[in-house]
């Protein structure tokens, strides 16, 4: 199951970036693409044909409709609260290359909680949690550390310093984060979550640059994983991080060891470079390479 961290994407196509300061720039026609970090994750595994329950909240909003269509058409069991601030949403810079640069507006209140008693009975039923870093999100843990089901999450950017996203880095069984957040540092980072915390394996993606994967019995060097050629041109890189989750929990789920999870997310991620809005989600077939 899933928890967290739906929204919607407004996605402009700019020629470069950074944007060239100027009053009016003409741009292609601009998107809006539901999705965001826990939907795509959802998603992701479900066209892989997982069976996946998303739990997060939502806006009694047109954004909201939005997310609702889009996970079912993906056939994601989907049971939203309803927030009263509304979805949440981005604006997303892609240039020609598919590098993007987005501003997000989280907007869930700090006292934003998701009652027990809606949580509980699902998680119950889960073989694995994945939490996005919704601060809500991090009220959870305590009950499934207490019920045994394994956990992951994606720290996104984190420079290793964020108060926010240490609580999740220290309390989940794996963790993603991008390597861009903490540069050079990334692997003392890497180290500092598996010393300090609950992790098995700790993954970095770098993009084009492939990943990086350190696990607990693994050594304290991160072992480098290259990076998938996309099958066709390269569009938009929103999502490709996500769909790396995917492809790598689906292969956890499986049974496949860390390396061999690590290879299948980089080919998730790749695939899903090539279509706009992170409309491009990996079969289990073409993952595999049946």
């Amino acid at each position: 199951m899933a928890i967290g961290g739906s929204g919607v994407d407004t996605v402009v196509r700019v020629d470069s970036l950074p944007v060239p300061l100027a009053d009016s720039v003409g741009v292609s026609p601009i998107r809006e693409w539901p999705g965001h970090t826990g939907g795509n994750v959802a998603l992701g595994c479900r066209a892989l044909g997982l069976n996946v329950k998303l739990l997060d909240f939502i806006g009694d909003d047109w954004t909201g409709a939005l997310v609702r269509e889009r996970l079912a058409e993906g056939g994601v069991d989907f049971e939203p609260l309803i927030s009263p601030a509304g979805t949440r949403r981005a604006v997303n810079l892609v240039e020609t290359t598919g590098r993007r640069m987005s501003f997000y507006d989280g907007r869930d209140p700090l006292d934003l909680r998701m009652p027990r008693e809606f949580y509980l009975p699902h998680l119950r039923r889960a073989r694995h949690a994945h939490l996005s870093i919704m601060h809500f999100a991090r009220f959870l843990y305590d009950d499934i550390e207490a019920l045994g089901v394994p956990v992951s999450t994606d720290l996104h950017d984190w420079d290793g310093l964020a108060d926010h996203h240490r609580e999740f880095a220290l309390r989940s069984d794996l963790v993603f984060l991008s390597a861009a957040g903490a540069g050079e540092r990334i692997a003392s980072v890497m180290r500092e979550i598996l010393r300090e915390g609950r992790a098995q394996a700790v993954i970095a993606t770098a993009g084009a640059g492939g990943s990086y994967l350190l696990a607990r019995d693994g050594g304290s060097t991160p072992r480098p994983v290259r990076a998938t050629v996309p099958p066709a041109r390269v569009v938009d890189s929103n999502g490709a991080g996500d769909a790396y989750v995917s492809g790598f929990l689906y292969g956890r789920l499986a049974g496949r060891d860390l390396e061999e999870c690590a290879r299948l997310g980089a080919v998730a991620g790749a695939y899903a470079c090539t279509a706009e809005g992170s409309t491009a989600l990996i079969g289990r077939a073409e993952l595999l390479g049946d």
